[in-house]
């Protein structure tokens, strides 16, 4: 049961993903080649070219990076965010795989998203592998057993084993009166915002705001009541 779980034990995050070069036009020969193979296979309409799919390449690990991690956590009473962003995508895993060895390296220990067995946890490793940073213990599937892998994931927990269809975070904050983190941006706007406008300030405030939203669902399934802005507290 959730009930059995202390949320002092978990880490709660999200990350934000985009395409790894601004214009499918600088990713080079080699990679330009799987783009397109990539994109022939994603493409839901004939007239779609790989260079409109690229705002798209984010999602996938072999094409995209991560510029934000937020992560989320209870110290007593009070929750504490901190955010690992920045143009420097090796740096940002350093700085983060830093923390889940220094204070989430126990075998009680656990991480939660929304929609995170699928894409934050496996994404985060795959990129960490590709920068030849060793995966921290808590991420590293390898040689586990299934009761040995300390994730937890919001939508699947609402899924209930029914692996039919993806349910969004903000359907599921409508559903138990929880505020919504898409108030100013969401998903397929965050390329742009990185890209385009520069803005990685505006990207971490999203990002913050998803991963916060987190730890409100997961109480909202506990049956406890959502923690108040007043006990949030930001680390720089």
């Amino acid at each position: 049961m959730l009930q059995d779980y202390k949320i002092n034990d978990i880490l709660f995050l999200d990350i934000e993903t985009v395409p790894a070069f601004e214009s499918y036009d600088l990713q080079g020969e080699r990679l330009q080649k799987l783009w397109d193979k990539k994109a022939d296979r994603i493409k839901t309409a004939e007239d779609e070219s790989p260079q409109d799919l690229y705002p798209r390449a984010g999602i996938y690990a072999e094409f995209g990076k991560i510029v934000c991690i937020s992560v989320a956590f209870f110290h007593q009473e009070q929750l504490r965010v901190k955010s690992f962003y920045g143009d420097d995508e090796k740096q940002l895993l350093i700085e983060f795989k830093d923390l889940l060895d220094k204070y989430f390296n126990k075998s009680h220990h656990l991480l939660c998203g929304h929609n995170a067995k699928e894409f934050d946890f496996p994404y985060i490793a795959r990129r960490m592998l590709i920068h030849r940073i060793l995966i921290p213990k808590i991420l590293d599937l390898s040689g586990k057993k299934p009761w040995e892998v300390n994730h937890l994931d919001t939508m699947q927990l609402w899924k209930f084993g029914d692996y039919k269809n993806y349910t969004s975070l903000d359907l599921l904050t409508t559903l138990f009166d929880i505020p919504t983190p898409k108030d100013d941006i969401d998903g397929s706007d965050v390329w742009r915002v990185y890209w385009q406008d520069k803005d990685l300030e505006r990207i971490k405030t999203y990002c913050e705001k998803d991963t916060i939203t987190v730890v409100r669902l997961f109480q909202a399934f506990r049956g406890e009541d959502s923690i108040g802005n007043e006990d949030v507290f930001y680390s720089k």
